[in-house]
């Protein structure tokens, strides 16, 4: 097709975006209360909220099935799900159901764990107004999956994927390497990508992008409750084709002290419109930290290759696999690896005994990361063939689900680990 104002060129069309795995969706803010005849499924339910998915949900457990719940509901009002255990015959059950229809409001909704598998009783019970009917024994993840199902609303859109860049240590390069994956990501994939500059007092998203917007995330998180999309679109700033910011203050008249979840509603509002959220996660350690650590979808942690990282990664992976046990280990990167005459642990060694996937190794070169650093520019401005920049672009593959992750696999002998680090490896 030509164009309209130059005939002999043909318009420039960009290539369609490449498909990426979305990101979790979290379960609202409901309260649910469950009904078990056996201690075994009252554990089962119980071992749910630990899903990430379940971070905001108030759950309960109880005795006694169905009867339980409906001596109950008889002087309590009902919560927003009602999980009923039952061991009777399937021809018993939508009659007992029945009662419990009888104290339960019109918005309630149900889900029943039964020991029968028989495909006519869940059709009844589906046709009489059951949300699900899952058969014991069961997992967690099927209990969890049935839950967002309900709650995230029939038709519902895909919502952006989260990825968190930590550093194990000060001065490792979390935030290059976060940006740069971005970078990549952005012009790789053809993906909208948000920078959440997350390190209020010393952000350093503004300078690597050479932007110095007068607003971004601080004004969010100051707002409290009014924070609304057409706040933040008002606040980002664009950095490039494809990315946009939200850069921190980078100033010290105020602290920057926050509740567990106060990032919490600025993430899912910024999931809603755009389909890669990076966050650029300080090296510190507080609620909001641990929080925000356990409901986004992808952590990774970056290092060097020596021992206070090492024994930092080994913390801050084993702290994240107690926070998301449903979840896969965080992912690895190893940065300025290379550094002159600096004894350095191997990347193979250092991810066998931080037990996480290696996914990206990223050599030592102070001349091209200091003029881009100076510049407020990407590696890929300033060099493009080099080749970190498809570490960079293989990361990004990763972390948005586009590439299976190939684990560095366990070292032949950790014989140079400190004894502790080798205890635990």
């Amino acid at each position: 097709m030509k164009s309209f104002l130059n005939p002999e060129e043909p318009a420039k069309q960009e290539e369609a975006a490449a498909d990426i795995s979305p990101g979790a969706r979290l379960v609202p803010r409901i309260t649910i209360q469950a009904f078990c005849e056996h201690s075994q499924t009252a554990q089962l339910v119980e071992s749910a909220v630990h899903d990430r998915r379940m971070s905001k949900v108030a759950l309960t457990t109880h005795n006694g099935g169905i009867d339980g719940a409906v001596e109950t509901y008889k002087t309590n009002p009902t919560p927003n799900l009602i999980i009923v255990e039952t061991s009777l015959p399937p021809e018993e059950v939508p009659q007992a159901l029945g009662r419990l229809a009888d104290v339960c409001d019109a918005t309630t909704r149900v889900i029943v764990l039964g020991h029968v598998n028989d495909v006519l009783l869940y059709r009844e019970l589906i046709r009489s107004g059951i949300s699900e009917y899952i058969v014991l024994p069961a997992t967690a993840q099927i209990i969890v999956n049935s839950i967002t199902d309900l709650f995230a609303g029939e038709g519902a859109a895909a919502i952006g994927r989260t990825i968190g860049f930590v550093s194990a240590k000060g001065g490792a390069g979390g935030s290059t390497v976060a940006h740069n994956v971005a970078w990549a990501i952005a012009t790789g994939l053809r993906q909208d990508c948000l920078i959440l500059d997350m390190d209020l007092g010393f952000g350093t998203a503004g300078l690597n992008f050479n932007q110095d917007p007068p607003h971004g995330i601080a004004d969010a998180l100051l707002a409290n409750q009014k924070v609304d999309q057409t706040m933040l679109d008002r606040l980002m700033s664009k950095a490039a084709n494809h990315i946009n910011l939200l850069t921190a203050p980078a100033t010290l008249d105020r602290t920057w002290d926050f509740e567990e979840r106060e990032f919490e509603q600025i993430v899912e509002i910024c999931q809603k419109s755009m389909p890669v959220i990076i966050l650029d996660i300080p090296h510190s350690w507080n609620a909001w930290v641990r929080h925000t650590l356990s409901t986004i979808d992808e952590v990774v942690i970056v290092a060097e290759p020596d021992l206070a990282n090492l024994r930092n990664a080994k913390n801050l992976a084993d702290t994240i696999k107690a926070l998301r046990p449903t979840e896969k280990a965080p992912n690895l990167v190893i940065n300025k690896q290379g550094i002159a005459r600096r004894p350095e642990i191997s990347a193979a060694e250092f991810a066998a005994s931080v037990e996480c996937t290696l996914i990206g190794q990223i050599g030592f070169d102070a001349a091209l990361f200091g003029t881009a650093a100076n510049n407020g520019q990407m590696i890929a401005e300033v060099s493009a063939s080099n080749k970190v920049n498809d570490v960079y672009r293989n990361i990004g593959m990763q972390v948005t689900g586009r590439q299976v992750a190939h684990g560095a696999g366990k070292a032949a002998g950790l014989m140079k680990l400190p004894s502790f680090l080798r205890k635990r490896a």
